[in-house]
């Protein structure tokens, strides 16, 4: 629904994750309101505690079945199994918005939005 690829300013890292997911929710046309859930591969915590203060989600609401970090760093591999994890967990609750955003090295960031469709009550 829609992709974000941003670079913030050298050494601020942590932050990059932000504007990538904000030019990623604006090209989907929903706003963070929207996302039933969240999917980050960052390499620090402190990614997470800055994305959810800059974007006022809660933090409880991001990597709901665990962060891909535990399975390695590397973006390709890890970044693919965060998006199926996180189409598994829109199925699981029935359909709706996802974001996963992750760094990209240095101080650049991606992120996508998907759409699993909601199943009829």
């Amino acid at each position: 629904m829609g992709f974000g690829l941003e670079r913030v300013e050298p050494a601020f890292m942590p932050r990059a994750t932000v504007p990538a997911a904000k030019r990623a929710l604006e090209q989907a046309g929903i706003g963070i309101d929207k996302v039933k859930a969240v999917k980050l591969h960052n390499p620090f915590t402190v990614n997470d505690i800055v994305f959810a203060e800059e974007t006022g989600t809660k933090i409880a609401n991001l990597n709901n079945f665990g962060s891909s970090l535990v399975w390695g760093h590397p973006q390709a591999p890890m970044g693919t199994r965060s998006v199926i994890e996180l189409i598994e967990e829109l199925v699981i609750r029935g359909g709706g918005y996802g974001l996963f955003s992750g760094c990209a090295a240095g101080d650049t960031a991606m992120a996508v939005v998907i759409l699993v469709d909601e199943r009829p009550a």
